[in-house]
């Protein structure tokens, strides 16, 4: 079996400008600790998901191109093209998806950055229900994840489509320190991948609790 074509790394980088200008168009991010994220080598983005707008806006405000693993059923007539080509991952969450696993390791494998809402859908955004795929990728690839939270305004006024903050009010994105999932050991077994999950739980919701109280923010939409 042939494998699937590189993922376009110039490509992110015009859906990160892409991102800026819509993000800081439409909402009023903040962004801390940006900073915290290695300028080079592999990394994982895990981000919270309660807004329809956290993958644009971390993809728009982190300071480097990001490559998401989006739901196929975003990929639907223009958005398909577009969202390829600006290098995003399509996965089929019913699935164990090989052609997309194969492509996000291969971004990884290249020093990319590779962004995950580890929770797998959009929900209550605070990381209370995490799959094993972030564990996957993390311990297979022997990246860093860097958790990220994405604080929304949860007024209803103001609000023109559900699931989206307010236009105009402040989105904030909080990025934290990088950590390694796995033991430092190497294993891949589904023991050692239990154990990173519960790794990643603890230090996503501590992340996430930093986050709510230096912005005195919540993450979910009411």
């Amino acid at each position: 079996m042939s494998r699937p074509p590189a993922v376009s790394e110039r490509g992110a980088e015009v859906g990160r400008r892409i991102g800026v200008g819509l993000m800081y168009g439409l909402w009023r991010p903040r962004v801390l600790g940006a900073w915290k994220v290695p300028a080079t080598g592999p990394v994982i983005f895990a981000v919270n998901h309660s807004h329809n707008i956290d993958g644009p806006m971390v993809m728009g405000v982190a300071p480097r191109p990001t490559h998401f693993l989006i739901k196929k059923e975003a990929f639907t007539g223009p958005l398909d093209p577009f969202l390829t080509g600006i290098g995003q991952l399509k996965v089929d969450r019913a699935s164990a998806d090989r052609t997309a696993i194969t492509r996000a390791l291969g971004v990884l494998a290249s020093g990319g950055v590779l962004g995950i809402f580890p929770e797998g859908t959009r929900g209550e955004g605070d990381f209370a229900s995490l799959r094993a795929g972030l564990a996957y990728f993390a311990v297979r690839s022997g990246a860093p994840i860097v958790p990220v939270a994405v604080l929304g305004s949860t007024e209803r006024r103001g609000r023109l489509i559900k699931g989206l903050p307010p236009l105009r009010s402040r989105v904030d994105v909080v990025f934290g320190d990088p950590f390694d999932a796995g033991d430092g050991r190497g294993r891949r077994t589904r023991g050692a991948l239990d154990e990173a999950t519960e790794r990643i739980r603890k230090e996503l919701a501590a992340h996430l609790e930093n986050a709510r109280r230096l912005t005195g923010r919540r993450a979910t939409l009411e």
